[in-house]
Parts: C-alpha cells; sequence; structure tokens
C-alpha cells in the first residue's frame, strides 16, 4: 500500500485496479469469470456496461475452485466501471475488486498519442497512515467513510517516480479515469495542464477546457489534453488533503524543448514594497541594506527565516515533512551522508523516488530562486537543527555547485 505497509489485495487477475476492457458499440462478448481453488470466498462481476440482471453478477457468482461463463452485448457508448457485487459488496470493492470496461463509438473514439488507465480508490486500514506492517481491512472504517488512503491504481506512488506516465511535447494525451470508491467522490485534476474535452462521467457529453473534473464513485470521465511544455504534470485529487496526506498523487513527465512565449519561467523577483505599485529590482549592493550575516549564529537564524519563507509549507515548521508525500529533515539520513546532494536538490530541484530514514517518498521539490548565501544559509540551519551533523554550508560551496552543468 505504501512504503513499509502491506496489504493483502482482493484482485481481478492480480492488479488494482484489473484489467482494462476495450469493446465497441455492437460488439458480443463471451466473459470467462474463474475463483481460483486456493481462495476462500465466492465473488462474481456487475460490469456497468452490461444490460441485464445486476450486470452480469447474478449469472457470474462463482465459489472457489469453478468457473463460470456469461454472454452480453454492448449497445451503448462509454466508459464504465465494473466492480465485485457480492455481499458484503462494500468490502469486496475496498480491497480492491474493480477496473474498468470502455465502449466505444462505432468508428473509434478519436486518436491521440497516449493513453493511460488511471483509478482512483479509497482503502481502509484498521492502522493509520503509515502505520508500518502488514495492515487489515477495517470494516468500520470503511462503514464511517473514513479511508486512511486515498490513491491511485492501488497504492502510494504506483504512477509517480520512476512509475510515472509519460509524453513528449506536442503530443495528445487521454486518460481514462474512474473511481472504484466505495465510497468516496474524486475532483481529478493535472496540476499544469487544462483538460481540452472531458467526456462526462466517462459518457457522450463533451465539456471543453475543463479545470477539474467530479468523477463519483462507481463512475468514470475520459479526459484529452494537449501537452505543450516540458515539465512534471501532477495528477490529484483535488480534494487535496488526500494528496498530501492519503497518497492520490500520480505524475506524468512531459520532455521536450522549452516554448517560451507559452511559459517563460520566472523573469524577474524584486522586493515587493506595499507602500509603491511596481516591482523594484533588487540592487547588487546596497548601501542601508542590513549588514550581511558572518557568524555562524547569524548565518543560521538568516537560515531560519528563508526556510519560513520557502521550505516550511511541505517539511513543516518543525522539519518533519508530511507522510507519504514529503521527506522528513529531522534526523535525516539522506541530508547527512551527502552535502553536495543537498546543495543540487536546492538549486536544480528533484523528481522521483528518495529514501529517507529507511522510508520511500515520491514526489517532486522545485528548483529554488535564492542567491548562494540564501542556499548557504538555509541548508546550514537544517544542518544545525534537528539533530543533523551541523555541517556549514558556504557560499562558495553553492557556487561551485551552481556552475556544474
Amino acid at each position: 500500500m505504501a512504503d513499509g505497509v502491506k496489504y493483502i489485495y482482493w484482485t481481478y487477475g492480480g492488479t488494482v485496479p484489473g484489467s482494462f476492457i476495450r469493446t465497441r458499440v455492437g460488439d458480443e462478448v463471451e466473459f470467462h469469470l474463474k475463483n481460483h481453488p486456493d481462495n476462500k470466498l465466492p465473488h462474481n462481476i456487475d460490469l456497468h456496461a452490461v444490460t441485464g440482471q445486476g450486470g452480469g453478477a447474478g449469472s457470474s457468482f462463482v465459489a472457489p475452485g469453478h468457473e463460470v461463463v456469461f454472454s452480453f452485448k454492448v449497445i451503448n457508448q462509454g466508459l464504465y466501471v465494473y466492480h465485485c457485487a457480492t455481499a458484503p459488496v462494500g468490502m469486496h470493492i475496498a480491497n480492491g475488486m474493480y477496473g474498468l470496461i470502455l465502449v466505444e463509438p462505432e468508428g473509434g473514439l478519436p486518436k491521440v498519442d497516449k493513453e493511460y488507465y488511471v483509478m482512483q480508490g479509497d482503502f481502509y486500514t484498521k492502522g493509520k497512515n503509515g502505520e508500518t506492517g502488514l495492515q487489515p481491512f477495517d470494516m468500520q472504517k470503511g462503514v464511517d467513510e473514513h479511508p486512511e488512503y486515498v490513491v491511485f491504481n492501488g497504492s502510494v506512488g504506483a504512477i509517480a517516480g520512476d512509475k510515472a506516465l509519460t509524453a513528449n511535447v506536442g503530443e495528445t494525451v487521454r486518460l481514462f479515469v474512474g473511481n472504484g470508491g466505495p465510497n468516496l467522490v474524486s475532483s481529478f485534476h493535472v496540476i499544469g495542464e487544462i483538460f481540452d474535452k472531458v467526456y462526462v462521467e466517462g459518457g457522450e457529453t463533451i465539456n471543453k477546457n475543463v479545470q477539474t473534473t467530479l468523477v463519483p464513485a462507481g463512475g468514470s470521465a475520459i479526459v484529452d489534453f494537449k501537452v505543450e511544455v516540458p515539465s512534471t504534470l501532477i495528477l490529484v485529487d483535488h480534494s487535496i488533503f488526500r494528496t498530501f496526506n492519503k497518497g492520490s498523487l500520480g505524475m506524468l513527465k512531459v520532455l521536450g524543448d522549452e516554448n517560451k512565449k507559452l511559459y517563460s519561467g520566472k523573469q524577474e523577483e524584486g522586493i515587493y514594497r506595499p507602500e509603491g505599485g511596481t516591482i523594484q529590482s533588487m540592487p547588487e549592493t546596497d548601501a542601508v541594506a542590513a549588514p550581511k550575516p558572518t557568524t555562524l549564529a547569524e548565518r543560521i537564524d538568516a537560515g531560519k527565516n528563508v526556510y519560513l519563507k520557502t521550505c516550511f509549507a511541505c517539511h513543516q515548521p518543525n522539519g518533519e515533512g508530511l507522510s507519504n508525500a514529503f521527506p522528513p529533515l529531522v534526523k535525516s539520513d539522506y541530508l547527512n551522508t551527502d552535502v553536495n546532494r543537498a546543495i543540487d536538490i536546492v538549486l536544480k530541484g528533484k523528481t522521483g523516488e528518495i529514501t529517507v530514514n529507511g522510508k520511500k517518498f515520491n514526489s517532486v521539490m522545485t528548483a529554488q530562486t535564492l542567491t548562494d548565501d540564501e542556499v548557504a544559509q538555509v541548508l546550514t540551519y537544517v544542518y544545525s537543527t534537528w539533530g543533523n551533523n551541523k555541517t556549514d554550508v558556504s557560499a562558495t560551496m553553492v557556487a561551485k555547485r551552481r556552475a556544474i552543468k
């Protein structure tokens, strides 16, 4: 489920979500459902694309060691959820028994360059979020609709870091987005993009230029967009605490040439003076500026000010970070092992999986627009605080790392 957190899933075919099923209007489908003889419970399948009793649930009830077969014809275009519907239904779904079945229109959907399958689910464990070891399912939390994890494709980081989705500048991307639930509605959003088209609730109605789309439990959406500039786009449930505290974070890495006309990056930074009305560029020297910190104590104090302006939102004022999202700075073996690596991350950013104090984190830190002095000060503050190894980082050390291309 997450780093150090194990969970026994109930699955279709060994994955959460189950296999993506692709059909076209008018197709006749013969469906085989097998229940492994080592299993303990009966299961079935309810495909929302099926017109018939229980979406096939009644015809597909299968005991361990048995196989059932039923047939259906798909007559309605759309993207549909399928799930187990054996009692207690919520428990089967909450343990991962869901997926998507696409029914394309005659002639198919418009062509795109990349297609991906993303399905959200909420999970209910006995232990709290991040509590290690094998975690059993908690029925009461399910009934109360209080999940410990809200994730894409079955686990924290399933489509992030080295497992991120990929595309190239200029390509069109289609996401088949589902929500297995069993309880929560998803506010699906991609940070850094606008959906050119949204097939609302997976049907034929198309909205254009959409920022965030609702995906109900047991529902879906198809979103199309063109990626225009290189970046790491972040897939989230914009009920945002779920993303940064419960795991619903994915990534789409876009590679290619920059387009400064579409996105310039930071062009200027200045001093904000409320009494004025314009940006005032920061001078190289300022005769009335406060004295430059020189002693270690002064530099640590200056670094704390930089930290509280730049770093605290992700790493928290106490340096403990956010579970499953942003790593701790407290007694950080990752920081203490390699100061040059720490400088590089502040200067150039970092995307992907790292291990800190025995736990894996998979998120994005953007490059910081700080001076060499500010980088040195904030790192000296971090190294001198929270039980770290008291490395004194100098502006000269930062300048040397900045010069490396």
